[in-house]
């Protein structure tokens, strides 16, 4: 081989002879090399024509896969969707590549038919699309679920929250899936339309030779670094040893596969192939969905790496007691952030497989002494590795769930009130995944201390997707504070109290929209037995008087109210040694139903009538007064990162404490919108930091007075934080027709309405309550209206502005009639706009509200700058005038 090199230290290039590199040689035969002369047998598994789903889930479903040779006979797509009639029919549609990156990127079907008859690369790309149910709907009508696979769980979640489960994959010769275990631990069956595929599989907890499982021991995530799916059989599979093989077939023309949870696979196109597949959850695999989907890291690492992911202690234990009572994935030689867990390298024990299968690799001498123990992909045994003090509220939730924890909770609970058949199946679920029998056993304590009555089945299940247990037992709310821990969750009942106690001695008509308290305490597990303490909010209960709890910032006789929960959120509190205590509150339960169960049966005149009451309530709580703080001292705060840059401007200290907490958000912005990831745009999470001003100050709406001072120009309000669609309740009433807007002028007849078109229009459900105020804070004002344009009116400008008419207080000194702004110059002109306040706060914001605008506004993700963003989503503030 001739090889040039070029050298800058000599100008020219150097001319070499002899040198050989196999390592480019490879990657140069993985570009060019065919895979039509391979002859591949028709592999190990099992092959039927026809099967019961009796004998189906009695024989393989979550134990072993096989080959299904008739299910997709009488589909039209073995017939429509040959490639040449895809190009026809949908050359123009865009269809999402997969590729080896986080980026995701589309190509007309029609490009990607040319690219595919010319590429020659090393690893090709191939369509793999969970969307193309979306821009291509038609393609749904040409294909049908097989009756073995029609029951899953996740079809009771709307189709926004539900998580991705069918792909239409579309791949040239030598493309192809690397190894994997599928999400969440659910099974899939794959139909291939034209082509050939080659599959290999290994059973759970075996991983397979040259692949490396990473597992977070912070958040669980899961991570596979693996070799693509033709690098591994070109040089991986040539040498393992007959017994180290996985099980292979070969998969023909209208052939579905079916593997099953937790089964490592890895796929090679040995021609151009067209294939359809879905993943699903049913009664089967169900416990391991959940069981994936708890919080921790063990199970996660046993799951899919089996004995690999087990230490030497805790062989030992298993070696003499059998089963764990305890798991760590701790290792000396291991980085405690992250567990590498490699596959078997050649010439390792043998793989076997039969009915009852085991994998066995060496990790140590004492692994030997128990070859004779199977690895279980059992769920009694893979839950032993939960860690015992998990703590679903309050831990990271893993970036690679398949479902986000408030769809989590949703989920289980829909599955609980709509599947009563299966509810043993789903306690059973709901205890891995939610640790339910403990909350269950913490509620019914608090019903016996305050007679209430015993729950029914159907009242059994927390309801609602909040970051707290929330139980609804006859005519009464039960919310269990657990989000944050013991001090997080006493600051906010102790806050909520607070504001409850102030609202009562006002004249505010917003103590009619919220609910009545009942009662109010602290639930405390010691030995094993419950025990409750009521309190009302004022003074330190005794039960807590040894706890290192942040509470001497408020007079007034509620120590852990607003100001000292302000406090918390700025400093660190330490660890706080009575953990396994839990405030609790019980408010009379409102009648009829939350706006998010009632949405799409509203009619406009409904959700006109619910954006004048929010606008009125939101009114009446920015207009509450604030507790009076009488000690700045005991607010300080030795926090660099907290520190307000402000120049010369002396500030406020209730805005000072607010710029504080702001401040602590712009750490690390865009790691946590990458974090978030998709739909927010990878080219605006770089731009992310540029645009939020480095002096957060300025977004305080600064004036200065007749002495050259600076002031705010709006002072900051009692804020709920989380006015969403489940915090918003409404009751049936009269059908109303309506009158007082121009929309429905011209509707009457002679004087009567025709009952014919005023039907949409007429007001069947009122707004009455608005709940959940555990959340409450203090801040800007217009904060509140963040998650109001968002979720609740999802957008919607109409009724944003209908909101407004109602509010009708200032969000900034411009916006009040006839009011002087200090002057600024040009370039920080950004700093006047409402609009760039709001698109501030969502950037800073702790939920991903940024994913809810890119899903409403989806022409955005393809904006230059958050300026375009801003003035989309947020420039009907800049309009806003009040005459107050």
């Amino acid at each position: 081989m001739e090889v040039f090199l070029s050298t800058e230290a000599v100008g020219r290039r150097q001319h070499c002879t002899g040198f050989i590199s196999w390592f480019l040689y490879k990657r140069w035969y993985r570009c060019f090399t065919t895979l039509t002369t391979y002859s591949f047998d028709f592999g190990d598994i099992e092959r039927k024509k026809s099967i019961t789903l009796e004998e189906f889930q009695s024989e393989y479903d979550v134990r072993r896969p096989v080959l299904l040779t008739e299910l997709a006979n009488t589909w039209p797509a073995r017939t429509k969707w040959m490639v040449d009639q895809l190009s026809l029919n949908y050359g123009d549609v865009a269809f999402r590549i997969s590729q080896r990156s986080s980026k995701k990127i589309t190509m007309k079907f029609r490009d990607y038919v040319s690219y595919m008859e010319v590429q020659h690369d090393e690893d090709p790309l191939y369509i793999f699309d969970e969307k193309f149910g979306e821009v291509a709907p038609s393609l749904l009508d040409d294909y049908s679920i097989p009756y073995l696979f029609q029951e899953d769980f996740f079809d009771v979640l709307d189709p926004d929250k539900r998580p991705s489960f069918r792909w239409l994959i579309i791949g040239p010769e030598r493309s192809g899936a690397s190894w994997h275990v599928d999400p969440a631990l659910t099974s899939a069956w794959n139909t291939l339309l034209v082509g050939r595929k080659r599959w290999a599989l290994y059973p759970p907890g075996r991983v397979p030779s040259g692949v490396t499982v990473h597992v977070n021991e912070e958040d669980g995530d899961i991570n596979i670094e693996t070799p693509t799916s033709l690098q591994w059989w070109l040089d991986i599979y040539p040498q393992l040893a007959d017994h180290d093989k996985p099980l292979e077939c070969t998969q023909l023309p209208g052939e579905t596969i079916f593997v099953p949870s937790g089964w490592w696979h890895c796929v090679l196109n040995l021609e151009t192939t067209v294939a359809i597949t879905q993943n699903f959850v049913n009664n089967k695999n169900f416990e391991f969905v959940c069981l994936d989907m708890a919080p921790g890291h063990h199970h996660k690492g046993v799951c899919r790496a089996g004995f690999l992911a087990v230490e030497n202690n805790f062989l030992r234990n298993l070696e003499s007691d059998g089963f764990p009572k305890t798991s760590s994935l701790d290792n000396p030689d291991v980085p405690r952030k992250e567990k590498r867990l490699k596959g078997s390298g050649l010439g390792s024990k043998p793989f076997q497989f039969n009915g009852n299968w085991h994998a066995e690799n060496a990790l140590s001498p004492l692994h030997s002494k128990i070859q004779n123990e199977n690895f279980s992909y059992d769920i009694s045994f893979l839950s032993t590795f939960l860690e015992e003090n998990r703590d679903h509220y309050n831990s990271v939730w893993s970036p690679s769930n398949s479902i986000g924890q408030r769809e989590m909770r949703e989920w289980l609970y829909k599955l609980w009130i709509s599947k009563p058949a299966i509810r043993e199946l789903i306690w059973k679920g709901a205890q891995i995944a939610l640790d339910i029998d403990k909350w269950y056993a913490r509620m019914i304590e608090v019903c016996t201390c305050h007679n209430l009555p015993p729950p029914l089945e159907d009242e059994k299940f927390p309801v609602g997707t909040g970051s707290n247990p929330v139980y609804l037992v006859s005519d009464y709310v039960i919310k269990l504070f657990a989000e944050g821990g013991l001090n997080s969750s006493i600051h906010s009942l102790g806050t909520e109290l607070q504001f409850y106690h102030l609202l009562q001695h006002t004249n505010s008509s917003l103590k009619d929209h919220v609910p009545e308290v009942f009662a109010s305490g602290l639930l405390s597990e010691e030995n094993g037995f419950l025990k409750i303490f009521p309190w009302d909010g004022k003074g330190v209960p005794d039960v807590i008087a040894n706890c290192k709890l942040i509470g001497d910032c408020m007079t007034d006789n509620f120590p852990f109210g607003i100001w000292s929960k302000k406090k918390i959120e700025l400093a660190d509190p330490g660890s706080i040694p009575c953990t396994k205590m839990w405030p609790y509150i019980v408010t009379k339960r409102c009648k009829g139903d939350i706006f998010a169960n009632l949405r799409d049966t509203l009619s406009r005149d409904d959700a006109l009538h619910l954006a004048s009451f929010l606008g009125e309530q939101m009114r009446n709580l920015h207009l509450l007064p604030l507790p009076y703080f009488h000690n700045r001292n005991k607010l300080s705060v030795n926090n660099a990162s907290t520190q307000v840059t402000s120049g010369d401007n002396n500030i406020p200290l209730d805005w000072e404490l607010i710029v504080m907490a702001l401040n602590r958000r712009t750490r690390d912005v865009q790691k946590r919108l990458s974090v978030w990831g998709d739909p927010i745009p990878r080219h605006l999470i770089e731009k992310a930091d540029a645009y939020i001003p480095h002096d957060l100050t300025m977004l305080l709406d600064l004036t200065e007075d007749e002495n050259g001072l600076y002031k705010v120009g709006v002072s900051p309000t009692w804020i709920h934080s989380d006015i969403m669609d489940d915090n918003i309740h409404m009751e049936p009433c009269q059908p109303i027709p309506c009158f007082e807007h121009s929309s429905c002028l011209g509707l009457a007849v002679n004087g009567e309405l025709d009952a014919h078109e005023t039907e949409g229009r007429l007001r069947k459900w009122q707004p009455t309550h608005i709940i959940d105020f555990s959340d409450l804070s203090i801040g800007d004002p217009l904060y509140d209206l963040i998650p109001i344009y968002l979720d609740v009116f999802r957008g919607d400008e109409v009724l944003f502005k209908q909101l407004l008419r109602s509010y009708r207080l200032p969000l900034s000194k411009a916006s009040i009639r006839g009011a002087h702004s200090c002057k600024v110059p040009e370039n920080e002109a950004k700093f006047k706009r409402l609009s760039y306040r709001a698109m501030c706060y969502c950037i800073l914001h702790d939920e991903n509200v940024l994913g809810a605008i890119f899903s409403l506004w989806k022409e955005l993700r393809t904006a230059s700058s958050w300026e375009e963003v801003e003035e989309t989503v947020w420039g009907v503030l800049n309009n806003y005038q009040c005459s107050y």
